[in-house]
């Protein structure tokens, strides 16, 4: 929190400026989506003390989930597009799936999402060689697709370097969510973006600037986080998104909440889904 340290970052561009969301500024709080609400009652919890103290971070990400996970919608958003063909589903055909818009809060009521015979899925929801417990999608199993159907895959299409680039996959119409009559019990959902109908997007993630204190490195510029920033220029958005606007939090499903950048059109990760504090 020194000023001399958050001087030095910026005039060496390790940050963009004073208002850059990984830096613990008001401006960089404010830009970064974190609600003033959720900031005020952090504040209320870790008190004042006239002694030198280190308050957790994951107190305040806790907070500020807390507040998120009230107030955000839900929207799918794909950050690393992997494209999923149904071969059996009508080509040119497509339908508008009703997704509520908060699972907690039916008073948010329900958004239109197109669905057709091509869509994007995250790219770690499939894995060739699956690791022990993995839910999602692999070669020749099932998962039902949030909001919309039940799907197989039969075909997995390949780079030159082994990656898969293309899917080949079944549906089952009897399995649509909410009159689902097909019998089929899968254990994975997974989001997904239709191919047709989509917002092109970029997506930030953040980490911290600066690695754990181990003891063993002098300067705090020593410990800089090369990943503290992951850009993801080729995400894929529901269209909804495409109306969104400045400061508003939302939760992409199964990621963490964003919301629109105050300088440019991307989204600025707030913070993870994941909340390890306990209170």
């Amino acid at each position: 929190m020194s000023k001399r340290y958050l001087k030095k970052l910026v005039d060496e561009g390790v940050v963009e400026s004073w208002d850059d969301p990984r830096m613990p500024t008001l401006a960089g709080l404010r830009r970064r989506g974190y609600p003033p609400e959720a900031i005020r009652v952090f504040c209320e919890a870790i008190g004042i003390s006239k002694a030198n103290s280190e308050v957790d971070v994951g107190l305040l990400e806790h907070c500020i989930r807390d507040n998120l996970n009230v107030n955000a919608d839900r929207v799918m958003v794909v950050k690393q597009p992997l494209k999923v063909t149904i071969t059996n589903y009508p080509e040119g055909k497509s339908e508008i799936l009703k997704i509520e818009n908060h699972p907690n809060d039916p008073k948010k009521g329900y958004r239109d999402v197109k669905f057709s015979n091509q869509i994007y899925i995250e790219q770690e929801d499939f894995k060739l060689v699956p690791p022990p417990k993995y839910y999602r999608l692999v070669k020749d199993g099932m998962v039902r697709l949030k909001g919309a159907y039940i799907i197989r895959c039969d075909e997995v299409i390949t780079d030159s370097k082994g990656e898969a680039i293309e899917l080949k996959c079944t549906y089952f119409p009897e399995s649509k969510s909410g009159s689902d009559t097909s019998g089929i019990k899968v254990k994975g959902v997974i989001h997904f973006v239709d191919c047709h109908e989509n917002y092109p997007c970029t997506v930030v993630d953040y980490d911290y600037l600066l690695e754990a204190d181990d003891g063993s490195k002098k300067d705090f510029s020593e410990r800089l986080n090369k990943n503290s920033k992951i850009v993801f220029e080729n995400a894929v958005a529901e269209k909804a998104l495409e109306t969104a606007k400045i400061g508003v939090p939302y939760q992409f499903m199964r990621n963490a909440y964003y919301c629109l950048d105050s300088k440019s059109k991307v989204f600025n990760q707030i913070v993870g889904l994941k909340d390890s504090y306990k209170v």
